[in-house]
């Protein structure tokens, strides 16, 4: 009887502190679907990104079905629990008035075609919000994370 009362202590003590360690994290688990569209999303980004040096208007369609599949994918981050900083990097890559992702759609549009260099550079930050978007959701520790949170903090 006595053993049986240190096993259930004993049990109880181990699942309080992985429940605890569960809560205090604070950050959403790695999610394959995330990862998988984010990944998508990249690639498609950067192909249509290439078109720049061509007038938007023939590629107006294909920016507002990417611009449309990253807000699907923003609302679904937005929607998990635990999941601020995903979901804030994504509303800056979505946001037209910031410098990434949205935003060099907006300038194509209204300059008509962008220029070499400046398609080279803003495809470099753009991939690079990426990059550290696909890091944070494959490892979510805490270099990734201050990464994504210095990236938001100088797009804010």
């Amino acid at each position: 009887m006595k053993l049986s009362k240190l096993k259930l202590a004993s049990f109880l003590i181990v699942l309080s502190f992985t429940i605890t360690s569960c809560i205090s994290t604070k950050t959403a688990l790695y999610d394959s679907y995330s990862y998988q569209k984010t990944t998508e999303l990249k690639v498609e980004a950067s192909k249509l990104m290439d078109e720049a040096i061509s007038p938007y208007s023939i590629h107006t369609k294909e920016v507002e079905a990417l611009l449309l599949n990253i807000e699907k994918l923003t609302e679904y981050e937005k929607n998990k629990p635990n999941n601020e900083i995903t979901f804030s990097i994504w509303k800056v890559l979505n946001d037209k008035e910031k410098n990434l992702l949205a935003g060099f759609f907006k300038r194509w549009e209204t300059k008509g075609i962008l220029s070499q260099p400046f398609l080279e550079e803003s495809k470099k930050q753009v991939l690079d919000a990426f990059d550290l978007l696909i890091q944070y959701e494959i490892k979510k520790d805490k270099e990734s994370k201050d990464a994504i949170l210095d990236l938001i903090n100088g797009n804010t």
